[in-house]
């Protein structure tokens, strides 16, 4: 380290001011932009050529027309009629997808967080229980699940010892989708837990002993007090779920691999297979997918950022 004091007095010597934070910070944004940046600026290039060349160079301008033909339909409400008709499966997969994981996991975090800042014996052991599965690698969770789903897997056998049929849950399209909802809650609902459990514990005591003295009901005190105090966490969590929801990949692709069909087959999974997975790589089509979703994730990302300011 001492051979970083003769730069850094010189630096300090000729650098007035200000100018000497950008010393410090020069190699965090070098690693930002080799990594984040200049990614970006690759991918917006894709995105406005075409063909199936990898280098930038050999790749002919198109402008728009990957973007027009993602957007192609004559009924938006029919996926079928779209000229990428993979692509909007995907839109309305992640769709259905974000209602139904987000509104459940918010309200299974909200009760399980409102159990666990309950007064009991073993309390630290069920937080540890319910926030373990957080640590588990995306992939790992699959795996695991996938071990239980198959149709010899241990949810069969459970079936089988009760006398009832195997069902092939990962064959079914419905069965699947449920799953991977499932599954998703399951790995995720530990860490959202945490960030309600930390809102109720911030919450005064005092206002619950208030409460306690009017002799107000239960659900009057959660409804009246504990939601109202809660809000700001409470929104915090739904725009992060949001968001995480609407990047759904790993999991499910592990789990089902996007079927059966398309049951399954979700935005981030089209943008996979149609630069990276399929023969005929149309790194154009991945790249002008990857910035609608990028969109969507900036819009949620702004409103993260408007729900978590302090109100003056």
């Amino acid at each position: 380290m001492n051979l970083l004091e003769a730069p850094m007095r010189l630096a300090q010597k000729h650098l007035r001011g200000g100018r000497i934070g950008w010393v410090f910070v020069t190699p965090n944004l070098s690693v930002f932009g080799l990594f984040t940046f200049l990614p970006i600026v690759i991918d917006l290039i894709y995105a406005v050529t075409g063909g199936n060349q990898l280098f930038p160079a050999q790749r002919p301008y198109v402008g728009t027309a990957n973007f027009q033909a993602l957007l192609a339909c004559r009924n938006y409400l029919d996926p079928n009629t779209c000229t990428r008709d993979l692509f909007w499966h995907g839109i309305y997969n992640t769709a259905e997808f974000v209602v139904l994981q987000v509104g459940f996991m918010v309200g299974l975090s909200l009760a399980t967080a409102l159990a666990l800042n309950r007064p009991g014996r073993a309390r630290g052991f069920f937080r540890a229980v319910f926030f373990y599965p957080v640590l588990l690698s995306p992939v790992v969770v699959a795996l695991i699940w996938k071990w239980v789903l198959q149709r010899y897997g241990v949810l069969n056998a459970g079936l089988g010892a009760l006398g009832l049929a195997p069902h092939d849950w990962l064959l079914n399209s419905s069965t699947a989708f449920f799953w991977s909802v499932f599954v998703s809650i399951w790995a995720h609902m530990g860490f959202y837990t945490l960030i309600l459990l930390a809102g109720l514990q911030a919450i005064p005591r005092d206002v619950y002993e208030a409460a306690a003295m009017d002799a107000t009901p239960p659900w009057r005190r959660f409804r009246r007090v504990t939601l109202p105090l809660l809000m700001p966490s409470l929104l915090v969590v739904l725009v992060l779920a949001l968001i995480r929801a609407v990047q759904i990949f790993d999991e499910v692709y592990v789990l089902t691999g996007g079927g059966p069909g398309t049951s399954t087959t979700f935005l981030v999974q089209f943008i996979y297979q149609t630069g990276f997975a399929q023969q005929v790589r149309e790194y154009g089509m991945a790249a002008a997918a990857s910035l609608l979703l990028a969109a969507v994730l900036m819009a949620l990302t702004v409103l993260q950022l408007r729900v978590t300011r302090p109100r003056k």
